[in-house]
Formats: structure tokens, C-alpha cells, sequence
């Protein structure tokens, strides 16, 4: 349980990366959240016979995180990805986070193992992880794209006039050639 909420806050932060098809608004989540989460994961457990799924969802979901969220929509969405870690089916071994089998909780063992199985996981993650259709990525690579060639644009020399006049840089030699005379 302690992974699936740990993978979840990678979840919400990393979905940030795809704008209005990861959220409609940008959201600041911190290891605050994730840390409150951890706690109350703690004192529930602790002090329940059965695990309080519907509590773990609501207090995580909706004060911890949603507490942050004013989008009606995110905070559906929110929800919605949190109970497919917090739910008695990711206490399984062949429960699955994803539809492709890569992402699941990693089978009770040692800190090595956990490290190990992190390690494991692709560089790239797939927008399936992260509820969304592959087509995100493409809008996502598309949004970086433009981004590099604004930055690229900007650094550009501009020209002025009709394509014969002289670049910023041309300009201030010749005035530092004027003051100099």
C-alpha cells in the first residue's frame, strides 16, 4: 500500500508534463502531500482491524490532495486514479496498474527488491500509466517541440526592415565604432 500511494504522487506529478489533457488546471503537489498521506496510511492501518478503504480514498483524495484542487473535473480525475491504487485488489500479486503488465505493485520483499524493480521499469513511460491514451504523447512532443524552436527563434539575430537592414548585433558595433571616432 505504501508503494501504490508513493506511485500514485508520481503519477499526479509527472502528468502535469501533457497540460489540459493531464489536468485542466496546473496543480503544485509536494512530498507534503505524499508525506500526510504516508502518515494517515499509517494511523489507519494501525488502528483499524480492516483495511478503510473508502477513508484512505477520501482522506488522501479529497483533504491531502484534493485540498489542492479546484477543477470539479481534476478533482474527479484525481479520484478516480487514486482508488486504482488504494483498493483491496492492489494487496494482489497479479494486479496490474496498467493494461501493458509493467506497472504493478512489486511482490512483498526486501528494500533490494523494490529498488531492483524501480530500476526495471522503462525510461520513457507510456501514457497508459498515467490513464491516457498514446496519442498524448504525441501532443506532448508537439507541445515541447514548440517550445525548443520559440527558444530558438528568440535567441536568433532579428533583421530589421525588408530583410536589408542591419541585425541588433550590427547595430551596436556601429554605434561603439561612432562613440569610439
Amino acid at each position: 500500500m505504501v508503494f501504490g500511494v508513493a506511485f500514485f504522487h508520481a503519477i499526479v506529478q509527472e502528468r502535469r508534463k501533457f497540460g489540459p489533457l493531464g489536468w485542466n488546471v496546473s496543480y503544485a503537489f509536494n512530498d507534503s502531500d505524499l508525506n500526510t498521506s504516508f502518515t494517515m496510511l499509517k494511523i489507519f492501518l494501525d488502528e483499524q482491524d480492516e483495511v478503510p478503504w473508502e477513508a484512505l480514498v477520501y482522506v488522501t483524495g479529497i483533504i491531502n490532495y484534493g485540498g489542492r484542487v479546484t477543477d470539479d473535473q481534476d478533482r474527479r480525475c484525481l479520484i478516480t486514479t487514486l482508488e486504482k491504487y488504494y483498493c483491496p485488489d492492489n494487496l494482489n500479486d497479479d494486479y496490474f496498474y496498467s493494461d501493458s503488465e509493467i506497472y504493478r505493485a512489486p511482490t512483498y520483499g526486501d528494500a533490494q527488491s523494490y529498488r531492483d524493480y524501480i530500476q526495471s521499469l522503462p525510461e520513457e513511460d507510456a501514457p497508459e500509466v498515467f490513464g491516457l491514451h498514446d496519442n498524448a504523447n504525441i501532443a506532448y512532443q508537439m507541445q515541447e517541440s514548440n517550445v525548443m524552436v520559440e527558444k530558438v527563434l528568440s535567441i536568433q539575430p532579428r533583421v530589421g526592415g525588408g530583410g536589408g537592414g542591419l541585425s541588433p548585433d550590427e547595430i551596436v558595433l556601429e554605434k561603439s565604432k561612432q562613440i569610439k571616432e
